[in-house]
C-alpha cells in the first residue's frame, strides 16, 4: 500500500519503520525536515520535504503529531494530495471535537478519517505491540487494519467519530489515579524505611500489580525519571480529559488532583520527565522534612 506517514517522533518514527518494513511504500514527513531525513536513511521509507509530498498518491494517510491546532493544518494540507477514497488514520491524542471535524472534512473530500489514539508508549512503539482505540467509519478502519497490525497488538473500533479519542481519555484517568498511587507507595516505603526492591517483590504479584508498577517502581524509587511519556504530554492530555468532564458532567476529583501534581512537577523542572516523576514530587517533600533538610511541610 501507498502511505504517507506525518510526525516522525519518538511514537511516528518507528511506527512508520514497522510500515516499511512490512514492505509498504511510505513516504514519511516532519516538522524538522533533518528528523524525517535520518529516518528515511535509516528504514528505507521515502523523504517528504512536504506534508503535500507524503500525502500525494497515498492510499492511507497516518499522522502522529502535537494537538489539535496540529491535526487540523496537516489534515487540510493533505487532503488535497491523497487518492479518492483514502484513509486517513489519526494517532494524535487530541479531542474529541477535533476529531469529529476531521472527520467531516474528510466525507466532504472524499476521503474517511479514522481517530486512532494508541496506548503502549515508546517501548510499545518500538516493539510493534501498541493498543489501538479507534472511532470514525468502521468499514474504514476494516480496510487499513491488517496495514495497522504492523505496529499493533489490538485494534478496538469504539464508535462513530471521536468515540477512540474519549476512550483515550478514559485510558488516561486510569493512569493518573495509579501512577499516583505508586508515587505515595514508593514514598511511604522510604519513609517507614522498608526496602523498596524487597517491596515490589511483595507486593507486586498480588492484587496491587499493574503495568506501572512492573515497569515504574524500582527506577522511580531511584529517582529516575527518563522513561517514555513526558509530563508536558500528560498535562496535554489531562487537559482535554478536564475539558471533556466539564462538557458532559463527569466528575473527576482525583484527575483534576493529580493534573495539579504534575503541574507541580513542571515547576521543579521536570516538564521532560515520564509520568513516574510523581515521586520526584514526593522525594523533594521528603528531603524538606528530613532533620538535614529543614522544616518544610506540605
Amino acid at each position: 500500500m501507498k502511505i504517507g506517514f506525518a510526525g516522525l517522533g519518538v511514537m511516528g518514527g518507528p511506527m512508520a519503520r514497522h510500515l516499511v518494513s512490512a514492505g509498504h511504500e511510505v513516504a514519511g514527513y516532519n516538522r524538522s525536515p533533518a528528523k524525517a531525513r535520518s529516518w528515511s536513511e535509516a528504514t528505507g521509507g521515502v523523504f517528504a520535504p512536504s506534508i503535500a509530498d507524503a500525502a500525494r498518491g497515498a492510499e492511507l494517510f497516518v499522522l502522529c503529531v502535537g494537538n489539535d491546532d496540529d491535526v487540523r493544518e496537516v489534515v487540510a494540507e493533505a487532503l488535497p494530495h491523497l487518492t479518492p477514497g483514502a484513509v486517513i488514520v489519526d494517532h494524535t491524542t487530541t479531542s474529541a471535537r477535533v476529531a469529529r471535524e476531521m472527520a467531516a472534512l474528510a466525507v466532504e473530500q472524499g476521503a474517511s478519517f479514522v481517530d486512532a489514539p494508541v496506548s503502549g508508549g515508546q517501548a510499545g512503539a518500538e516493539n510493534g505491540q501498541l493498543s489501538v482505540m479507534a472511532g470514525g467509519d468502521a468499514e474504514a478502519l476494516e480496510r487499513v487494519e491488517p496495514v495497522l497490525m504492523s505496529y499493533s497488538k489490538a485494534i478496538k473500533h469504539m464508535g462513530p467519530a471521536g468515540a477512540g479519542q474519549l476512550t483515550k481519555m478514559v485510558n488516561q484517568i486510569c493512569i493518573a489515579g495509579v501512577v499516583q498511587g505508586l508515587a505515595e507507595a514508593v514514598h511511604f516505603a522510604r519513609s517507614a524505611g522498608l526496602d523498596t526492591d524487597a517491596v515490589y517483590d511483595a507486593v507486586s504479584k498480588g492484587a496491587a500489580q499493574s503495568w506501572q508498577m512492573d515497569n515504574r517502581w524500582k527506577t522511580a524509587a531511584r529517582g529516575e525519571f527518563d522513561f517514555g511519556f513526558a509530563v508536558d504530554w500528560m498535562r496535554k492530555d489531562l487537559g482535554l480529559v478536564l475539558d471533556e468532564a466539564r462538557a458532559n458532567g463527569s466528575h473527576l476529583a482525583v484527575t483534576a488532583l493529580v493534573d495539579q501534581f504534575y503541574s507541580e512537577v513542571q515547576s521543579m523542572g521536570g516538564s521532560r520527565w515520564d509520568t513516574s516523576s510523581l515521586a520526584a514530587r514526593l522525594q523533594q517533600r521528603e528531603a524538606k522534612n528530613s532533620p538535614s533538610g529543614g522544616s518544610g511541610s506540605d
